[in-house]
């Protein structure tokens, strides 16, 4: 048996930021807090959940990783809003017989400081406001991963002595389940998914469920803004061409979560259901990479007021990225991403919530999906309604330096317009009939200082289009540092 200490893979990261938040605080936050706090949360995440590897027979791993970090923004009803955060997370993995058998479990813990007025609060009218008292709070400690993984070809090698040309896996618990690019579902769930591999084809299968502690897309439903929701879904990937990835989901959510106390009058259930293809993988050359997914949503929902009888879902998404790895000194890189998601005329008040939802038919063409993009550090809107454009670019200028050498330096722009010029964005701001939103500027900077520690920070600047009354641009800035053990 083989023990190995292994660093925490937060360090190793080089383009992401290296910070996580969670969006389950403070009560009826906005929806760019929540975006933001997504934002941060998927890129150290995501960056743990690939680098975990099981290269010997049998395997005992455990590290973990401490952040600090000030977080300052303006979210247009406060001038600023000021947050410091501690992260501490603990994990261990169990590799047996070759990946065969595999365990894995990472635990977090994190106290929140916002300065005094700061945090978000809600009362029983939904209305903002903070109160004394309440501008600090411990989260955790909480399970952020927790599953186990049975592969069969490692299980035919390692005990069989033979290599097949199939494959089957087998993984129960708490875990990142992400079909497609991630436009329509993107999500940490408690879930079986199973993943056949033959003839050049990956057939996966889920059946999962939302972590209670996430927080629901509808903010207006009575009693806690958890969430509870049940997926299930069925991806089929070909794996047979060189420099492509097609793929073909369906996807459906099924909402279980109910009001407490009911609302006379009016429904909140919101079960939707998810067509996807597209395809992944690179074009002229192995550092031209693209990304592409069409999504067609389906389902029922239930508008303002409407408690009889629902509507009709029928919306769309779509997504195009395309970046480049210039072989070069300095490793630059761009990037170029559309981002589509169609919206409803008749919704007022906001894309997602059934209070304040759609009002004149029956017919809900507002796209809601369980997934993630990067749609910008300060606006940070979600994906509905709206059409996006964003151009990036990063590099190392000071790979010659020895000290310096791990600076990292980019930017991205966007700019955003609604799909219906009268119909809601996740900005209730954003209060007049008007198409144009307005745009943005982001820059980063990333340093890995040592092999243990690791700093970042990040500043954006919205300005606002004409969708809004209030043209005051608003700010944000992030900075922290992290320690691996």
């Amino acid at each position: 048996m083989i023990i190995r200490v292994r660093r925490s893979a937060a360090l190793r990261l080089s383009g992401g930021i290296l910070l996580a938040l969670t969006g389950a605080a403070w009560g009826q936050a906005t929806d760019a807090f929540l975006n933001q706090q997504r934002a941060l949360e998927e890129q150290i995440a995501r960056q743990l959940d690939r680098e975990m590897t099981v290269d010997q027979r049998t395997t005992f791993d455990f590290g973990g990783s401490y952040s600090f970090y000030t977080f300052l923004y303006d979210d247009g009803i406060n001038s600023s809003r000021t947050l410091r955060r501690s992260d501490g997370r603990l994990w261990t993995r169990v590799g047996l017989d070759g990946g065969t058998h595999e365990g894995y479990a990472r635990a977090r813990m994190s106290y929140l400081d916002f300065n005094a007025g700061d945090a978000f609060e809600q009362d029983d009218n939904y209305l903002r406001r903070s109160l004394p008292g309440d501008d600090n709070d411990w989260e955790g400690p909480q399970l952020e991963r927790g599953w186990y993984q049975f592969r069969l070809k490692n299980a035919m090698r390692a005990y069989g002595h033979q290599n097949v040309p199939y494959d089957l896996r087998m993984k129960i618990g708490r875990q990142y389940v992400e079909f497609g690019t991630g436009y329509a579902l993107s999500l940490p769930l408690d879930a079986i998914t199973l993943t056949g591999e033959l003839a050049n084809f990956e057939v996966t299968g889920l059946m999962g469920n939302t972590i209670r502690s996430m927080n629901d897309i509808d903010r207006t439903r009575p009693g806690s803004h958890d969430t509870d929701r049940n997926f299930f879904g069925v991806q089929v990937r070909y794996l047979g061409l060189r420099q492509h990835k097609p793929f073909f989901y369906t996807v459906f959510n099924e909402d279980k979560h109910d009001e407490s106390p009911e609302r006379l009058l009016q429904n909140f259930d919101y079960d939707s259901h998810y067509i996807g293809f597209g395809s992944t993988g690179s074009i002229i050359s192995s550092d031209v990479r693209y990304g592409m997914e069409w999504v067609f949503e389906g389902g029922r929902s239930f508008g303002d007021r409407r408690f009889l009888h629902h509507d009709e879902i029928d919306a769309w998404g779509f997504d195009l990225l395309l970046e480049y790895f210039m072989p070069a000194p300095t490793k630059p890189h761009f990037l170029l991403e559309y981002m589509f998601a169609s919206g409803d005329p008749d919704r007022l008040g906001s894309p997602t919530d059934a209070i304040g939802g759609n009002r004149k038919d029956h017919d809900d063409t507002s796209f809601v999906g369980f997934g993630f993009r990067d749609t910008s550090l300060s606006f940070a809107p979600r994906l509905s309604n709206i059409h996006i454009w964003r151009a990036g670019a990063s590099f190392f200028p000071f790979e010659k330096i020895e000290v310096i050498k791990e600076i990292e330096l980019g930017t991205d722009w966007f700019l955003f317009t609604k799909h219906h010029d009268s119909g809601a964005v996740s900005d209730e701001l954003a209060d007049l009939p008007a198409g144009y939103l307005g745009w943005e500027m982001d820059y980063f900077v990333n340093w890995r200082l040592t092999s243990d520690l690791s700093w970042t920070a990040r500043y954006g600047a919205f300005f606002p289009g004409d969708a809004f009354s209030d043209q005051t641009s608003r700010y944000f800035f992030l900075t922290g540092l992290t320690w691996s053990f």
